[in-house]
């Protein structure tokens, strides 16, 4: 938003009404720049604020290499606080006037008291080798490109204008039309000795609502640890406060009795009015708002290695892809995968697809197939696992295991847009696309996985 608050410039309005023209031809969807007011509402902004800014500080949770057992539901729970101060000053932020330098400065005390808890739970050896110290530092950065007063036109729904929320720090910049992507997806060359058969779970859709706003990977036992809502699939139980026994108890949606858990954010409608948690954590208390879109279809394959035989990963291995901070903290570990049926030759990163009639939205997770032969899991969720190489080999010293692959199918209605749940300060990016698995499989059927992979066929 501009210093005086309302007005634009004559050449942003007609950048946004060629904008709004581009979509408008384009399945009927139009992006129209509105003004913010409390009658409408949406939130009132002044001069102090804006929309397009956000709150970005280093992930420490990334940077940790060595958590000794001892420490690490401490360092869970700190974690978990130091997610909670971003969100909070984010949240300051966009909802009225506000001191910038005071609240990056009451936010950087916060975390320097969160980070020194960590650092003595660890040991000093480990807080020198990751750096923690330096941590506690964060800035205000403009989202160049956003216009976070956007109202949506359904011509095809006949739904008339919807406002997407002022934080919702989305703009037509953040979708594009599949069609006029260039096809991307290089084909993967198989050698000899290749293990080309598949493992597929069934395990439905998320038929029964299982949503909830945790993430036992990365934050164990803390409620609302991901401030934003996910869909699960497999395993019954799973919310912040499971563990690996408790897995091990409980049923299942697949059909083949894998007691995995998969999951991922939601998708929600834009603008399509408030859903059940619009009060809730992980809703709209974390700004995340519209109707929740539940997927049509969910595949979830396991593939083998193009140069090799896999080997079995072991029961409560966790895994995640994709980065839930990549806008805040960079692309370097985002690995979203956006596209549509029909197109899927054709994958997008940091942009939502706009599908032509009779084609449907498409997220696809590829989980890291290497692995370092004795961890289940990493300080950082990262470092025990890894992707293979460009030539289809895993990294020295790390074995080949069954390749995980979500794919998420979306039958999104009257060509509406979308966007999927994140963290408040990650404005619904498409790059903080990111999925999650753990492996409770019994080794029985862990190993019936590996052998139709090893011998070609398609179980």
């Amino acid at each position: 938003m501009s210093r005086n608050g309302h007005k634009r410039s004559l050449r942003s309005r007609r950048t946004i009404l060629a904008i709004a023209a581009a979509l408008t031809g384009f399945g009927g969807i139009a992006v129209i720049a509105v003004n913010a007011s409390a009658g409408s509402g949406s939130r009132a902004f002044d001069n102090n604020q804006s929309a397009d800014a956000t709150v970005v500080c280093p992930d420490v949770g990334n940077r940790l290499r060595d958590v000794p057992t001892r420490a690490q539901s401490d360092v869970n729970r700190a974690l978990g606080e130091l997610d909670t101060q971003v969100a909070t000053a984010y949240q300051k932020l966009t909802s009225g006037a506000v001191d910038q330098q005071a609240l990056i400065s009451d936010l950087q005390q916060q975390r320097q008291g969160t980070i020194d808890r960590i650092a003595n739970a660890i040991g000093p050896a480990s807080t020198k080798r990751s750096g923690l110290g330096a941590l506690s530092q964060c800035t205000i950065r403009q989202a160049a490109g956003n216009n976070g007063q956007n109202a949506i036109r359904n011509a095809k729904g006949g739904a008339g204008n919807a406002p997407v929320p002022p934080n919702a720090g989305l703009s037509a910049a953040d979708f594009v039309d599949i069609t006029t992507v260039a096809p991307n997806v290089p084909q993967r060359r198989k050698t000899p000795g290749a293990s080309t058969g598949t493992f597929t779970s069934e395990c439905g859709h998320n038929q029964n609502g299982h949503l909830n706003p945790d993430n036992v990977i990365v934050a164990p036992g803390v409620s609302n640890g991901a401030h934003h809502m996910h869909d699960y699939v497999g395993n019954v139980s799973t919310d912040a406060f499971s563990v690996n026994s408790s897995l091990a108890a409980a049923g299942t949606t697949c059909v083949n009795q894998d007691q995995s858990t998969y999951y991922w954010p939601v998708t929600r409608l834009l603008g399509s009015g408030n859903e059940r948690d619009a009060g809730a954590p992980g809703g709209g208390q974390d700004l995340n708002v519209g109707s929740i879109l539940e997927p049509a279809d969910v595949t979830l394959t396991f593939t083998g290695s193009p140069v090799g035989k896999v080997t079995a990963m072991p029961r409560f291995m966790r895994i995640i892809t994709g980065d839930a901070k990549a806008f805040t903290s960079g692309p370097a570990d985002a690995n979203a995968s956006w596209s549509c049926t029909g197109f899927e030759n054709r994958q997008l990163t940091d942009k939502y697809p706009l599908c032509p009639q009779n084609s449907d939205v498409v997220r696809t997770f590829n989980f890291q197939s290497c692995w370092d032969g004795r961890n289940i899991d990493s300080a950082n969720h990262r470092t025990h696992v890894d992707f293979a190489l460009p030539n289809g080999a895993c990294p020295r010293g790390l074995a080949a295991i069954p390749e995980l692959e979500m794919r998420l199918v979306y039958d999104v209605p009257g060509g509406a847009l979308f966007a999927v749940d994140s963290f408040p300060e990650q404005l619904h990016k498409p790059v903080t696309d990111h999925g999650d698995f753990i492996n409770v499989m019994t080794d029985g059927l862990m190993n019936k996985a590996v052998r139709c992979i090893n011998s070609g066929q398609k179980c």
